[in-house]
């Protein structure tokens, strides 16, 4: 009895213990849920309903893939408004980012009279100083506005072609917006005339380098036409032709060409944009006429300023000529005036029309046959053929016949003066028709003709002219590049010498040919920038052989500008006995020694910093070659002898390879290379 009694408060405090317990999990389950639903309310009202909350007990865990570190930091946040701070865990990831993409590195260079402007995003190994230094010294020292940022990414692939191409291009366009991307150049440029713009298209175009894209644009100022012509026909057989188109806007030139075409022409439809047309309405008058030549069947059209002539075929009925006719001189605007004729059949006789013809090999060869009026006029067409085809390239054949239609005399000479247009051709001078055929090298040539022999003879003369181009024939398109002429020079200067009278800088007589020969190349190539340069071997006093050898570079020059060589760009500079390409102690080496050289200018290397992997890439390659696994590259170089009368020989430079090595620049910008030398020698 008295244990049970004992018992009694142990029970009643285990009884009170189990209860705490499980009114305290009862509690403690209720805060779970209530912090849980409430975080999770707070979290869905911020926008951040990304996030799971799970509770374990009075601990509130965050869970999910925030989008972003800050917003993964935000979430935590509004969970420790919530509830105390302590109890969130942290569980969150954050979404992987992805690695951040290399910018695109362009480059804009503006140049202008005055100045150049680089604006951009470059990559950070490329030295922007050396790159600004550059710039300038193309722009003959012109002030440089450096705009250009810099970002550090590997450069990409076809950046450094890009930009060595760009900064050659820029040498040779003093007004010019150039465009560089990775293996991509736009330019667009103003040139001084349209031959300066044929000529810097052709260059350039064949300087691009592989891997890179051009796209060109230049314009050249509009040329002065007077009289201004236009000449349009349509055979028999419905082939219609220009033989010569200008207009004077855009405008005029589309319509002309719709006409053209609805007449039936399917070639080239593009007129030349010209200065000087005698009205503004020259598109409408010239679409008007075209239109009714055409309704006539056939004819040539030929606008001359504000004379309209218009000749048809023969055997076009009359009342249609009639009717077509007058509703065309109603139709013209009233500043044009029309002179229309219809031809009559010619009149079969005994003897052919009279004629006269001429004749132009592609060797320059020209034969003169047919009649003349008298001696007096014999003597002035052989004069006038020799002045304009050399005095022993005509043979003469002419014979003298009073009988002759009046202007015979003007039509020949108008006739020759067009067949010395042409690199080889056949002229046909008849009463009715002067016909002229052949080659030419000059893409305008036809209009140039036909111009020529309307102003001569007038705008109502029957002309036909049939010209091909030959691309081999263009003068400009082939021009050589300055690398091609610096090797024409070494290869005419392989076999003969420069001599200089013993001690002096005197030319000898037997150098004049070989003088000549190298100022006929020069007289061919482009604009130049180029240096002669002068080297003696080591016998002698130090500052002698400074003097002679910048005194026999001078001589060379000035015999090139005797010559009539535009040597505006050249220099000319001794360097004695610097730079040594054989061994001075023998007499072979010293003959070696004693030279002259022609280096091209061009702008000084760009140097970049390499990056990390670059670099690892380069010392790999350094120790290869050190280690005798690396292939040896050739020098390039090649030698010139003198003999001991002084004779020096132009010849190639030393690769200079070192420099190219230390100096990778913007893909190897040209520095110091086989006949070219940079601006600032080391």
């Amino acid at each position: 009895m008295r244990l049970s009694s004992s018992l009694i408060p142990l029970a009643a405090f285990i009884i009170a213990a189990v209860s705490s317990y499980f009114a305290a999990q009862v509690i403690v389950g209720l805060v779970e849920e209530r912090s849980v639903e409430a975080v999770a309310f707070a979290l869905n009202e911020e926008g951040e309903g990304w996030a799971n909350v799970q509770g374990d007990g009075l601990i509130v865990i965050l869970e999910g893939e925030a989008p972003t570190e800050a917003l993964r930091f935000r979430a935590k946040s509004i969970a420790g408004g919530v509830v105390d701070a302590s109890r969130v865990i942290d569980n969150m990831n954050v979404t992987a980012r992805a690695a951040i993409a290399a910018p695109e590195f362009a480059m804009e260079i503006l140049r202008n009279d005055s100045g150049v402007s680089l604006i951009g995003l470059i990559p950070a190994a490329t030295d922007r100083e050396i790159l600004a230094a550059a710039i300038a010294d193309i722009g003959g020292g012109a002030p440089v506005a450096d705009l250009l940022d810099i970002a550090d990414y590997p450069v990409p692939e076809g950046w450094r072609e890009a930009v060595r191409f760009a900064l050659r291009a820029l040498d040779q366009l003093p007004r010019s917006k150039i465009s560089v991307a990775a293996g991509r150049v736009t330019i667009l440029a103003i040139s001084d005339s349209q031959d300066d713009k044929r000529r810097l298209e052709a260059e350039l175009r064949r300087a691009v380098p592989n891997g890179v894209e051009l796209v060109l644009e230049v314009s050249a100022p509009r040329p002065v036409m007077t009289p201004f012509i236009l000449r349009f026909t349509l055979d028999a057989t419905g082939a219609a032709q220009f033989a010569a188109c200008t207009a004077d806007t855009e405008e005029a030139r589309g319509l002309i060409a719709n006409a053209a075409r609805a007449a039936g022409l399917t070639g080239d439809t593009s007129c030349l944009l010209a200065l000087g047309a005698p009205t503004r309405q020259w598109g409408q008058g010239v679409a008007t006429g075209i239109e009714a030549l055409a309704a006539l069947g056939g004819g040539t059209l030929t606008f001359s300023d504000a004379d309209v002539t218009l000749i048809a075929l023969e055997g076009t009925g009359k009342g249609k000529f009639d009717q077509i006719i007058g509703e065309l001189d109603h139709a013209l605007p009233p500043v044009f005036a029309l002179h229309a004729t219809l031809p009559e059949a010619p009149e079969e006789g005994d003897e052919g029309p009279p004629q006269f013809t001429a004749t132009r090999s592609p060797e320059g060869e020209a034969q003169l046959r047919g009649r003349v009026p008298n001696d007096l006029v014999n003597m002035t067409v052989e004069n006038f053929a020799r002045a304009r085809f050399g005095a022993r390239s005509v043979t003469m054949g002419t014979r003298v016949n009073a009988d002759l239609p009046v202007g015979w005399s003007v039509r020949v000479l108008a006739g020759l003066d067009a067949l010395a247009r042409l690199s080889s051709g056949a002229l046909v001078v008849q009463p009715d028709m002067i016909s002229v055929r052949g080659k030419t090298g000059n893409v305008d040539a036809a209009a140039t003709i036909t111009r020529l022999l309307i102003e001569k003879l007038g705008p109502d003369a029957r002309i036909l002219v049939e010209v091909e181009y030959i691309e081999a024939l263009d003068p400009i398109a082939g021009l050589p590049t300055p690398e091609e002429c610096v090797a024409h020079i070494i290869a005419v200067t392989e076999a003969r010498k420069i001599l200089f009278d013993p001690g002096s800088a005197t030319l000898t007589a037997a150098s004049q040919p070989v003088v000549d020969d190298i100022a006929e190349i020069l007289r061919s190539c482009p604009d130049l920038r180029m240096e002669i340069a002068g080297y003696t071997d080591s016998q002698g006093r130090d500052i002698m052989n400074l003097n002679l050898s910048r005194e026999r570079a001078s001589a060379v020059l000035t015999a090139l500008r005797a010559r009539r060589v535009p040597v505006s760009g050249y220099s000319s500079e001794g360097y004695g006995e610097a730079d040594p390409i054989a061994d001075n102690g023998t007499e072979a080496g010293r003959d070696a020694n004693r030279r002259i050289e022609f280096h091209l200018i061009l702008p000084e290397p760009v140097v970049e910093e390499l990056t990390e992997t670059e670099q690892a890439e380069a010392d790999a390659l350094t120790a290869a070659q050190e280690s005798g696994e690396a292939v040896e590259a050739a020098d390039g170089e090649e030698d010139a002898g003198v003999d001991e009368a002084g004779d020096v020989e132009a010849g190639d430079v030393e690769a200079g390879q070192a420099d190219d090595e230390t100096a990778d620049g913007l893909g190897n910008v040209p520095g110091f290379v086989p006949g070219l030398r940079p601006e600032a020698r080391p």
